[in-house]
């Protein structure tokens, strides 16, 4: 007989203290920080919830793999075993390891964009649109309307709105456009998955101008998972079969190894083009090391290896997204304002709606995950106007479209009694909302200023 419970597939193996400061601690921590949750260290968090990129636990396989490790500076046997488990799964031959997907993508931005150029995606990560724009290139977020609506009920909610791609090729020029990105799943905009449908409609589009298609493939797993869920005729498809149509679909991905390859390090960047890939090896080997370990050791290259094949099995992703949605419908059934459905790997607050008496210039998000912390040691992250907001030659800033605090699940870390925990905790500060206060930023960076930024409440 079915159950209702969806236990975890595996078994603790080994454990690792939490830190438990008391609220005095947290409240100092927290001026020592600036109010800037980046700035906090791991004994001044209880449940780290800041992200889920190599924040993990890695298995008793990819331990074991890791002792294996060749750290041969050129040919490494890591490398040969890394590149035939990525090729076989994204049919792609050209594979380039990096530290981390940062790597990957300020490489690949900098050998395809220029100042002038266009890239269009569902929604760009912050580490993305920055190397887009570092190039001095215009990063255009392009998701369906359901995607910038918390509220809005959408299987598919990070889909690309493709008449807005195609009105922006028209709009600027085809020259301009050096690549189309999706990112799946749509980090950004609450975790939501994109369809295989809206890729292939992308697709048709890129191929009319003869434009190549990269993926953001950090979450590719869990998007595979929801297309076999959500998506009409893929109920019988394994996970890796549709990962395996998605990457069918592109040109190229950028990816880290930290999300969906269950590794604390490591990035990907990986595509057809021998041409493009050669520039970009030429690149690596300036900032990263040579093209067979890209500024990772034989051992992590291992342990990436082992973990592309784990986070496809149908029982890790079935608890996997049953963990996202067992925070979510907590939040949800006690008012608790948040976008749903709940996407892949964190489940995100509204903080907008939870907190109308705080302007979007005041943060609201950063707020509410400031709050978080201060009650019960919950460490989560701001995705609005901090992150997104765009701060013109004047001083006056462009809000975000949404005001989000992610609060990020890492990959088979904390048990159910600690989500449980954290739901209490937010409801705890849900219940006085109405009391929090704005805050300004004191101190920031011109580029992702929301790592180092500085703050005080107003």
């Amino acid at each position: 007989m079915p159950y209702h419970t969806i236990i975890e597939p595996f078994k603790i193996h080994s454990v690792q203290r939490i830190a438990m400061p008391g609220s005095d601690e947290r409240e100092a921590a927290l001026r020592r920080a600036g109010y800037n949750l980046f700035g906090l260290t791991a004994d001044d968090v209880i449940i780290d919830l800041l992200t889920d990129s190599g924040t993990g636990a890695m298995s008793a396989a990819q331990w074991g793999a890791m002792m294996v490790g060749d750290e041969t500076y050129a040919g490494s046997r890591s490398y040969e075993r890394l590149r035939s488990v990525v090729e076989d799964l994204t049919g792609m031959p050209e594979v380039i390891p990096t530290h981390q997907g940062r790597a990957s993508e300020r490489i690949l931005f900098s050998i395809v964009a220029e100042a002038g150029m266009v890239i269009p995606n569902n929604t760009h990560f912050d580490t993305t649109r920055a190397n887009i724009q570092f190039q001095g290139a215009e990063a255009r977020d392009l998701v369906i309307a359901e995607g910038r609506n918390p509220s809005a009920d959408h299987p598919f909610k990070g889909n690309l709105d493709v008449a807005a791609l195609r009105e922006t090729i028209a709009e600027v020029g085809r020259d301009r456009v050096p690549l189309v990105m999706v990112t799946v799943t749509n980090n950004s905009g609450g975790g939501q998955p994109v369809s295989l449908e809206n890729i292939r409609e992308v697709r048709a589009v890129c191929d009319e101008h003869e434009i190549p298609l990269f993926l953001d493939a950090c979450r590719f797993a869990e998007n595979a998972w929801f297309i076999k869920t959500r998506e009409a005729g893929y109920a019988d498809h394994t996970p890796r079969q549709i990962a395996q149509e998605m990457f069918s679909l592109a040109d190229g991905i950028t990816f880290s190894a930290k999300k969906d390859g269950l590794a604390n390090i490591g990035g990907l960047l990986v595509m057809r083009d021998a041409e493009i890939a050669a520039q970009c090896r030429n690149l690596l080997i300036l900032t990263e090391g040579f093209p067979t370990y890209g500024g990772l050791a034989g051992r992590d290259l291992e342990a990436i290896a082992v973990g592309l094949g784990e986070v496809l099995e149908e029982s890790y992703l079935e608890y996997r997204i049953r963990s996202i949605e067992y925070l979510a419908e907590k939040c949800r059934d006690a008012g608790v304002p948040l976008v749903w459905p709940p996407g892949g790997h964190a489940v995100y607050l509204d903080a907008k709606a939870l907190l109308p008496h705080i302007p979007q210039s005041e943060y609201p998000a950063q707020s509410l995950v400031i709050e978080l912390y201060r009650e019960g040691g919950v460490r989560g992250v701001e995705i609005g106007s901090v992150m997104f907001g765009v701060v013109h030659e004047d001083g006056t800033e462009q809000p975000a479209p949404m005001e989000l605090v992610r609060l990020a699940i890492p990959r088979r870390t904390y048990t159910q009694s600690h989500i449980d925990f954290v739901a209490e905790v937010v409801l705890s500060v849900a219940e006085r909302a109405s009391s929090l206060p704005g805050y300004r930023i004191v101190e920031q960076a011109p580029w992702l200023r929301h790592f180092t930024a500085r703050f005080e409440p107003i």
